[in-house]
């Protein structure tokens, strides 16, 4: 029972959940035509907050579990790592400004940013889930950052589908869940040791 129960309260799954719930109060909020201040908007825009957040600490995750065996291979998969948080922060400045409208007027995400924030975001995380699929012995499965592009192009198509979206960029990231700690914290201690007995513990 515990095994099948393996990173069920990881981020890489509660945050796209997130998503998912944000999606369909925004579905709700636009019922009457305008998408605008209520309880709708502003739940939706909590969870939607919180999620990023989240997503902010599993892009720190897959940069741990990036196997950085060679100095060109950490240089990139550092720039992936800090090039989505970059956009991970835009995305929290934006979400601010649409739940608290003093702080959009005041201090607006600059409109190159707009544009900027979101590629950098998801170009970051695809370089980290592709590096995981080619490290040697493979991390992720092949169809991991596939399902999570898709969800991408889904969001960039139309808002609308962002439910389903999440829900691609959920089964996408659940390899990440599964993976209980980064392969450098586990490989030093077992490689070349013989298997302990469990009857000896």
């Amino acid at each position: 029972m515990t095994s099948k129960l393996v990173g069920v309260q990881s981020p890489a799954l509660i945050a796209p959940l997130l998503l998912v719930l944000y999606g369909l109060l925004r579905l709700v909020d636009g019922l009457d035509g305008e998408h605008g201040p209520g309880l709708a908007w502003n739940l939706g825009h909590t969870l939607f907050f919180i999620g990023f957040v989240l997503f902010g600490v599993v892009t720190v995750r897959l940069r741990q579990l990036v196997p950085a065996a060679t100095m060109r291979r950490r240089l990139l998969a550092n720039v992936a790592a800090a090039v989505s948080l970059f956009g991970v922060a835009c995305f929290l400045w934006v979400i601010l400004g649409d739940l608290f409208a003093n702080l959009d007027t005041a201090a607006p995400l600059p409109e190159p940013l707009e544009m900027i924030g979101p590629l950098a975001f998801q170009l970051g995380w695809l370089t980290l889930l592709v590096m995981l699929v080619a490290a040697k012995p493979r991390l992720l499965p092949a169809w991991s950052p596939v399902l999570v592009l898709v969800g991408f192009l889904l969001f960039a198509a139309n808002l609308d589908l962002l439910p389903i979206g999440a829900l691609l960029l959920m089964a996408g990231l659940t390899p990440v869940a599964r993976i209980s700690r980064p392969p450098s914290a586990t490989a030093p201690r077992t490689a070349g040791l013989p298997e302990e007995n469990p009857s000896s513990r």
